[in-house]
């Protein structure tokens, strides 16, 4: 079905919005869960989650795109439970080595929230729009879907050397690029 179609679905409050959402997006929107939480049960869960908060938000706002849409809030509701997860034992797992990453060059208040996350996404969105097509589906892979850098080199047949400079390299230049725009950084 497409999308707009579900979508109209939503606004109709038709409950097979979710059944289409689920048959369409499903898998899609538990490799991002899985990809964050690396527990089936918890995975399971935000995903469902997903559903009713699409349900919720849909009559006051219409995606663009759909499936950027449920992938947020997938990838929201997955970090939310990471954090609660790992609040005790700080440093475990690739999610936070991942943060510590975007950490250095984005800086830990933006992370924490403390900034005004549209102003630092459309910086960002601006950053990508100007990286090389390669490097652009690199940084996204790592930062937004949250792969390691094994299932990147397989995904992609690259080296783990080629992944690991990009994205050092795209840091840097983020960082860079951040600072030009005026964050403290």
């Amino acid at each position: 079905m497409e999308d707009s179609k579900i979508i109209d679905l939503y606004w109709d409050r038709d409950q097979n919005a979710i059944v289409r959402s689920q048959e369409k997006y499903g898998r899609y929107c538990s490799r991002i869960a899985g990809n964050i939480l690396k527990s089936r049960e918890d995975c399971e869960e935000c995903v469902n989650d997903t559903w009713l908060r699409a349900w919720n938000a849909m009559p006051a706002e219409r995606p663009d795109i759909l499936s950027a849409f449920l992938g947020a809030i997938t990838r929201n509701l997955s970090l939310d439970r990471y954090r609660r997860n790992t609040s005790k034992k700080r440093g475990s797992g690739e999610i936070t080595y991942i943060f510590d990453e975007m950490q250095d060059c984005i800086g830990g208040n933006e992370i924490d929230g403390h900034l005004d996350a549209m102003v630092l996404t459309e910086s960002i969105n601006r950053f990508l729009e100007k990286m090389s097509q390669d490097n652009r589906i690199i940084f996204v892979r790592r930062y937004w879907y949250m792969d390691s850098i094994e299932e990147i080199t397989k995904r992609y047949k690259l080296s783990e050397s080629k992944v690991k400079s990009s994205l050092f390299r795209s840091r840097k230049k983020l960082h860079e690029h951040l600072l030009k725009e005026g964050f403290e950084v």
